[in-house]
C-alpha cells in the first residue's frame, strides 16, 4: 500500500527547534520577551500598528468581542458556513450571533444578504476570509454602517491580500490562528491585530485576567488567562519570518492541484486583484461523501470543509441557509502542505476523478 498522504503537515524544522531550546535554556517559559518579539513580527506581517498574541484563534475572537463590549442585547452578524468559534465567541459574551448565508461558490458572506440582517441592535460583523480567500471588503463596507465594527476572522488568511491590502488590517481588528493547519503555526495560538491602541490595551488586559499593570494594580473588569507562552511564541517567530516563502510554496501546490482538477470539480481561487492565503485547498463535488470515504480508505487524508452552523444544536433555530447547505454538502478539503510533490497531487487527483 502506498504511504499515507496526510491532510496537513506543518513546515517546522531546525530553526523552530533552536528557538524552543533557547527559551528552555532561559527558564522563562511564559510572560517573557518572546511574546513581544512575535507580536512585532505579526504586526509587520499584517500592516497594523499592533498585534496581541493569545492562546488560540478562538481566544482572539472572544477577546475581540470583549474589547468591543459585546453583551446581552447586542447582535453580531456571522456567516452561516464557518468554524463554530466565529459564532461561539459572540454567544460566550452574552450577545446573539445573527447568521447570514454565504455564496456557495466562494464560501464567503453573501454581501447582498448582510444589509437585510442589520438592525438597531447590530454592533459588529465578523466576515471570515474562509480558507484564505479574501472577503470582498469594499462591497461589505458599502452596506455596513460606520458605527458597526468590522472584525476580520482572518484565521486562515495570514499573508492574503484584498486588492493589495493585507488581511488582518482591513477591519478594526483581525483575528489570527496558528493551529497546525494554518500557514504559520505555533501548535496552538492566535493573535489579534489592530491599529487602535485602546483596543490593543483592552485585549492585553483581558488576556491576563483583566489586570491593569500600570498605576494602581487593579482588575476593573474580570478577564481570562488567554496568554500565549514564550515556548510557543518562539516557534512562531521563525515561521513569520518565512511567511512569504511558506505562502509561495502553498501557491505552488495549489497550482498543481488546479491544473489537474479545474476541469473536473469546482476549485478554489481568489477574486481578480486579490491574493489567496491558501490555508486549505477545498474543492466542491456532488459525490463528496463517497469521495471522502474512498480516499481515506486509500490512505489519502481528506476532510469536510467546515461547518454549516445551523446544523449544530446551538444554532439550529436559525435558517434556512441554502448557500451554506450546498457548501457543507459538497466541500472537500484535500491534503495540503508545503512539502507536497507533484506526484502527491497526481495521486490525489486520480483518486478524486473517479467520483466526478
Amino acid at each position: 500500500m502506498s504511504e499515507p498522504i496526510r491532510l496537513a503537515r506543518p513546515d517546522v524544522g531546525e530553526a523552530e527547534l533552536a528557538a524552543v531550546a533557547e527559551v528552555v535554556a532561559t527558564g522563562m517559559l511564559t510572560m517573557g520577551p518572546k511574546v513581544g518579539e512575535l507580536e512585532c513580527a505579526l504586526a509587520g506581517a499584517c500592516g497594523t500598528a499592533d498585534a496581541v498574541a493569545v492562546s488560540s484563534g478562538t481566544a482572539a475572537l472572544h477577546l475581540a468581542m470583549m474589547a468591543l463590549g459585546i453583551g446581552p442585547g447586542d447582535e453580531v452578524i456571522v456567516p452561516a458556513y464557518t468554524f463554530p468559534a466565529t459564532a461561539n465567541a459572540v454567544e460566550l459574551c452574552g450577545g446573539k450571533a445573527v447568521i447570514v448565508d454565504v455564496d456557495p461558490d466562494t464560501f464567503n458572506l453573501d454581501i447582498g444578504l448582510v444589509a437585510a440582517a442589520l438592525t438597531q441592535q447590530t454592533r459588529a460583523v465578523i466576515p471570515v476570509h474562509l480558507f484564505g480567500r479574501p472577503v470582498p471588503w469594499e462591497e461589505l463596507k458599502g452596506v455596513v454602517p460606520d458605527d458597526v465594527a468590522l472584525v476580520e476572522d482572518a484565521a486562515g488568511a495570514l499573508g492574503a491580500r484584498y486588492r493589495g491590502t493585507l488581511c488582518g488590517s482591513l477591519g478594526i481588528m483581525g483575528c489570527l490562528s496558528f493551529h497546525p493547519r494554518k500557514i504559520v503555526t505555533t501548535g496552538e495560538g492566535g493573535a489579534v491585530t489592530t491599529s487602535d491602541p485602546e483596543l490593543a490595551d483592552a485585549i492585553r488586559r483581558f488576556r491576563h485576567h483583566g489586570i491593569v499593570t500600570s498605576g494602581d494594580y487593579d482588575i476593573p473588569e474580570p478577564g481570562l488567562n488567554y496568554r500565549m507562552p514564550d515556548l510557543l511564541c518562539a516557534i512562531g517567530i521563525p515561521q513569520v519570518a518565512r511567511l512569504d516563502e511558506l505562502l509561495a510554496a502553498r501557491e505552488r501546490v495549489a497550482g498543481w492541484y488546479t491544473e489537474r482538477l479545474e476541469h473536473l470539480v469546482l476549485t478554489p481561487r481568489a477574486a481578480d486583484g486579490d491574493r489567496h492565503g491558501w490555508q486549505a485547498y477545498v474543492v466542491q463535488l456532488d459525490r463528496r461523501d463517497e469521495a471522502l470515504t474512498a480516499l481515506r480508505a486509500e490512505g489519502i487524508e481528506v476532510q469536510i470543509g467546515t461547518y454549516a452552523l445551523h446544523h449544530l444544536g446551538a444554532y439550529r433555530e436559525q435558517g434556512p441557509f441554502p448557500g451554506a447547505d450546498r457548501a457543507f454538502a459538497r466541500a472537500l478539503a484535500l491534503p495540503f502542505a508545503t512539502a507536497m510533490t507533484e506526484a502527491d497531487c497526481d495521486r490525489v487527483a486520480e483518486a478524486l476523478a473517479r467520483f466526478v
